[in-house]
Order: structure tokens, then C-alpha cells, then sequence
């Protein structure tokens, strides 16, 4: 097979294929698991930590593409499972099984998209189970309840991201400490000192044939198992407390673990051994789903920046092992070989953890867990190349001017409407996640706009300044806030506003700052859509603009217009309007739009007929917002 990729380029972070290996993947996944993971013939379908795996690596596809079929296909898999009460087909709690608790994580995401009541209640069963699970005497969760006292590296994969993304978005901060302990007495019991590698499975009772007399230990380094660990650390820090006292924790077994591993790779291939570190043992061999779990968790860790950048070089080669050895093309599809079906510890038939019990289960082509993990591995190295855009630059979303909230299903009062974190149709959680993509960081700022708070920021956004309707207390423009932002774009600073119409935006203060800059938003409506009538909304964009280099027809709809004088000028009308606008002033820029048109509802592509290219205008602004040339020097502070 002639492959798309060569690894030449692959090690330099260049991709010469038009269509990624992601993307290929999941044609051959949603092609031949179209309903739901059929497993076995003959066997009925189950819930199953499988297809928790392959879901996540879809919705990585969906967030980097605003493909809607990609998001279907995760409902629809969930759909098949969850009923209408909320209730989860073919679970059974009392089972204590925590492989079971890894598919709540794509639960939460449809639950956090759609608002659908029954995902919240069939997530939360799953963290019912954290609650009562069985431990070991430290606090430790067994693998399973059938495996008393155990705890194996598998387990952690299947429950700690669930347990976070939670923690997370319900408010149940203190679960922050239980998911770090868990990580903590797996590397303590699990770890060997020399190696650094980390063993299979850990049985503090001593009873098991496998386990070290001594130390509890299976005797072997299996690499899946490696692998779930490693992927589990880099998905929990992604939303771990940056404040938290066990964050350096974590963050420092995530360092000892990617030294370790990338010292016993296979220097020639890239990949990772099914043993580990017996390489040159005769039957052991190298493993695709072991090999793209690492290359994930070392891609991922130096995106996320508690890696250094060092390890990217072993995650690229390991990917381009992958590709090389792996990859086929087959009867129209993609297929991914290599993948070692099972291996576990005890059980009936009992699995001793020797060597050659491992060699003897069966290598099996597009093994779901092998699929779903070379998905997260491609999502991850494809986003490679574009990191470098945004490389070291903070983009600041105001939560000041607009500070809307409401109760959430857990009845704590949260902010909404146009914030990073949220992902149903007001969020801009999609606008976030390509700026990361590009490799910049994204945060809020919930305090008045001055100089000391601005001054780390390359890109400040402000959209939708609240009215007395949406606010008891609305936070108004001001001179002051005026007399800051302006400085710190004529320092270098490049502004976004993102207006609304009159019905929906305070106009009277804001417009005082967008004046700075040769900007008066209006205070009309154009574009206005009666119901499903999307074209009424449709705005055309004209080949090589200045900002827009991909994108030709997108909607904006219910659009403030733009009276445009110097220093401004406009850069996009619609039938005679002036819609979008820009200023340089000093050494930054500002972009002004009368819409807050960049939010999920018409990037997702769930609403959108697809020949609406909001997505791709998301992706274009943000790397004009990213690399337009500013001078930008060395900041110093304003006189008082």
C-alpha cells in the first residue's frame, strides 16, 4: 500500500494527505458499527468501555471539524443504550464492574451539548457506582468486584476522566483529591523503581497466583495497560484544578511515566512492545493500541503543556510506526492491524500474567479499543502543525460586560451565554477549542478590564454587553475601562467585539469604546430569519478576503450594522451594510462584527445546512486573530 503520510513528513509535523487518518477511521467505524458495538455474532449487544473509547475519539473528530455526523453518531450510539428515564440498558450496578463507568463520559458530553435531563440521570447512576465501588483498605477502587482487591492500570482509564469531567462540570470539587489518590497508590504500588515502568495489576491482599509474594505486583509490563494509565492522567489534568494542591502530583508520575516509556520504545519502529521492556524476547511483538494510547498520552501531555516539549519527537515517530506498520487499506476501508484483543489477570479460565499467557491471546484487525485509541492518537497529531500559531499567546473572553447566569440541573448559580466552558447552543466552547487547537491558551476575565489584568493577553474578546433585562446589575462600560483597553491595543493588543441587536445588547456604553477605534455599532436588525428559513440569514464572503481564506457563505443572523470612519475599515458588507469592520491603532488591531455569530449553535453543525461555513469562518478568524502583525514589545507598566 502506498501510503498518504510518509514518515519523513509525519516527523517534521507536515501532513501531505488531504484527508487525515482520523477521519478515514471513523468512515470505517461508523461503517461497520453503524448502530451500536456489535462485539461478537451472535452475542447481543452490551454496554461496554469498547465503545466509550471509540466515542471519544469521534468526538474529538467533531470538535475539530464542526461535523454534525460525528456528533450523531455518538448520540445514536448512546441512544441505543439510554432510555428515556434515564435508566442504562444491559448495566447492572451491584456488578462493580469500573470498566462499566468509561461510556459516562460520552454522557456528559451529550448531556452538557443537548440538555436532555435522561443523559445528567444516566451519568450520574455511574457516579452512584463511585460512590458505593469497592476499595481497598487505602481507598484505592477495586477493578472489579469479582476481583477483590485489585487494582489494575486498566481501571484507572476506565473511571478517573468520568470521575473528573464530574467533578468538573457538577460542582464536586473535592473529588479532585479521590482522583488524585487514585493515581498516587498505583504508581506506589504499582511502579518498579529501576525501570520506571509500571506493572499490569497490583493485588494488596497477596492471595493472587500472579501477585509477588512481597509485593502484590503481576509479574509483567503489559502495554495496553501502560497505555490506559497514560491516556487517564493526560484526560484528567486536561480538567484538573490549575490551584489544586495534588496538581504538581499528578503532574510530576505523568513526567516519570513518559520518561520511562519513551526509554523502551523500539528505536527503530517507534512503537511499544506488548511486554514492554522484553523487546528481544522471542513471540513478543509490537502493538497498535498500546502504541497509539502512548503516542496520545505524549502528544496530548506537551499540548497541555505538563510534558515538555521534548517528548513530541517520540509521539511523532511512535505515530508515523503506527501508520507504517499498522495502517492498510482493504477493500475500500481503512483497517487498523496489530491489536492485541484482551489480556487480563485471574478469572476463569485463570490468567496467570506470565509471558506466555500474554503472547497466547489473539492480534486482531480493527479491534475497537485499538480503532478508538489510534482516533485520539490522530486527533492529537494532526492538530500538530497548526500549534504554532498560537504558540504562547493568551486569549482573554470577557465575563464582565457580559455576566448572565442561571441555575444549573445541580441548582448552583453559574454563568451562561457566550462562555468558554459551555457546550450547548449559547456556548462557545467549539470557538474555544480551536483557538487550543491552534495552540493558544484560553481563559476568562471576570473583573473590570485594566492594564495589569490585559497585559498578558495577545487577543481580548468581548461580546454581548448585558442589559438591565438580562442583568440586575449590568457592568457598563466606563472611562476607565475605555482608557485601558485602548492602551493596551495601542501596545499591541488585538480586540474582538462581538455586538448583538438592539433588542439583545446594551449600545449606549459600549459604543464609547468601539468609537475609540472608528466603530459605532447601530442600533438596527438586519438579516432577520423567520423560523427554518436559514438562507434570509446567508451572507456571502468574497474570494481572497483578508481574513476569511476558506470560508464563502455563512450566516449571521439578527445583525447590528456598522458606521465605519477612520481609523476603521470595513471589510465585509451585506446588501449595502456594513457588517464587519477593523481598526489598526497604534501597534494592535480591534475586529468588530455586529453578531455574536461565532457561537455553538452555528459552528456545531447540528442546525446549519451544511453549505453554511460557519465552522471554517471560526477557524479562519481565529488565526487572522492569532497572527495578524502586531509590534508588540515589552510591556510596561502605565504611569498612575
Amino acid at each position: 500500500m502506498r501510503r498518504l503520510i510518509t514518515i519523513a513528513f509525519l516527523l517534521t509535523g507536515i501532513q501531505l494527505n488531504a484527508q487525515s487518518w482520523s477521519a478515514k477511521m471513523a468512515e470505517t467505524v461508523m461503517n461497520i458499527w453503524k448502530d451500536s458495538l456489535l462485539m461478537e455474532n451472535g452475542k447481543p449487544v452490551k454496554w461496554s468501555y469498547d465503545q466509550g473509547v471509540i466515542l471519544k475519539g469521534i468526538e474529538g473528530l467533531w470538535l475539530r471539524t464542526g461535523d454534525k455526523k460525528y456528533f450523531d453518531y455518538i448520540q445514536k450510539s448512546m441512544d441505543f443504550f439510554v432510555n428515556d428515564n434515564g435508566t442504562i440498558r444491559t448495566y447492572n450496578l451491584s456488578n462493580y464492574n469500573i470498566d462499566n463507568v468509561l461510556g459516562g463520559r460520552n454522557l456528559v458530553t451529550l448531556y452538557n451539548v443537548l440538555g436532555k435531563e435522561k443523559y445528567y440521570k444516566a451519568a450520574a447512576t455511574l457516579r452512584e457506582q463511585l460512590r458505593s465501588h469497592p476499595r481497598t483498605k487505602e481507598g484505592g477502587f477495586w477493578h472489579k468486584q469479582i476481583y477483590p482487591s485489585q487494582m489494575w492500570l486498566d481501571g484507572l482509564y476506565m473511571a478517573q476522566p468520568f470521575y473528573a469531567e464530574w467533578a468538573k462540570y457538577f460542582h464536586e470539587d473535592t473529588a479532585f483529591n479521590d482522583i488524585a489518590h487514585q493515581f498516587i497508590l498505583m504508581e506506589k504500588y504499582s511502579r518498579d523503581a529501576k525501570t520506571g515502568l509500571l506493572y499490569h495489576g497490583y493485588d494488596e491482599s497477596g492471595e493472587q497466583q500472579w501477585a509477588d509474594k512481597t509485593t502484590g505486583r503481576s509479574p509483567h509490563v503489559w502495554a495496553r495497560a501502560m497505555g490506559w494509565y497514560g491516556m487517564a492522567l493526560v484526560d484528567v489534568l486536561e480538567c484538573f484544578p490549575e490551584n489544586h494542591p495534588q496538581r504538581d502530583t499528578l503532574v510530576s508520575i505523568l513526567n516519570r511515566f513518559a520518561t520511562a516509556v519513551v526509554k523502551y520504545r523500539d528505536k527503530k519502529t517507534g512503537l511499544w512492545y506488548d511486554i514492554v521492556d522484553l523487546a528481544g524476547r522471542d513471540k513478543n511483538y509490537v502493538e497498535a493500541s498500546a502504541s497509539s494510547m502512548l503516542v496520545y498520552t505524549l502528544a496530548k501531555g506537551v499540548r497541555l503543556k505538563v510534558l515538555p516539549a521534548r517528548f513530541l519527537p517520540a509521539a511523532q515517530k511512535g505515530y508515523a510506526g503506527i501508520i507504517q506498520q499498522f495502517i492498510k487499506t482493504e477493500n475500500g476501508q481503512v483497517n487498523l492491524h496489530g491489536t492485541v484483543s484482551v489480556s487480563g489477570l485471574g478469572g476463569k479460565p485463570y490468567r496467570d500474567g506470565s509471558f506466555d499467557y500474554y503472547m497466547s491471546e489473539k492480534v486482531v484487525v480493527n479491534d475497537p479499543k485499538g480503532v478508538g485509541a489510534f482516533l485520539l492518537a490522530s486527533n492529537e497529531v494532526e492538530m500538530i502543525p497548526g500549534r504554532a500559531v498560537g504558540k504562547g499567546k493568551l486569549v482573554l473572553l470577557d465575563y464582565y460586560f457580559n455576566r448572565e447566569t442561571k441555575k444549573d440541573i445541580t441548582g448552583k448559580t453559574i454563568q451562561y451565554h457566550y462562555v468558554w466552558d459551555e457546550m450547548d447552543n449559547n456556548g462557545y466552547s467549539l470557538l474555544g477549542n480551536i483557538f487550543k487547537q491552534n495552540g493558544a491558551k484560553i481563559a476568562s476575565l471576570e473583573e473590570a478590564p485594566v492594564y495589569e489584568n490585559l497585559s498578558a493577553a495577545s487577543v481580548y474578546i468581548i461580546v454581548d454587553p448585558d442589559t438591565e433585562r438580562e442583568s440586575a446589575n449590568p457592568n457598563y462600560m466606563q472611562p476607565a475601562h475605555v482608557k485601558a483597553i485602548y492602551n493596551w491595543v495601542k501596545e499591541g493588543g488585538v480586540l474582538a467585539l462581538f455586538m448583538n441587536d438592539s433588542i439583545n445588547a446594551e449600545f449606549t456604553h459600549f459604543n464609547t469604546l468601539a468609537g475609540k477605534f472608528g466603530i459605532h455599532f447601530n442600533m438596527d436588525n438586519i438579516n432577520r430569519v423567520q423560523g427554518s428559513n436559514f438562507e434570509q440569514g446567508a451572507v456571502k464572503i468574497p474570494a481572497n478576503h483578508s481574513i476569511f481564506k476558506t470560508a464563502r457563505k455563512v450566516y449571521l443572523k439578527e445583525v447590528s450594522t456598522l458606521k465605519v470612519s477612520k481609523p476603521a475599515t470595513t471589510v465585509l458588507t451585506h446588501n449595502g451594510h456594513n457588517i464587519i469592520a477593523v481598526a489598526k491603532v497604534g501597534h494592535g488591531f480591534v475586529f468588530a462584527v455586529g453578531d455574536p455569530w461565532l457561537y455553538n449553535e452555528y459552528t456545531d453543525g447540528r442546525k446549519l445546512p451544511a453549505d453554511f461555513e460557519n465552522y471554517k469562518a471560526a477557524q479562519d478568524l481565529v488565526k487572522w486573530l492569532l497572527t495578524i502583525k502586531t509590534n508588540k514589545g515589552d510591556i510596561v507598566p502605565w504611569p498612575k
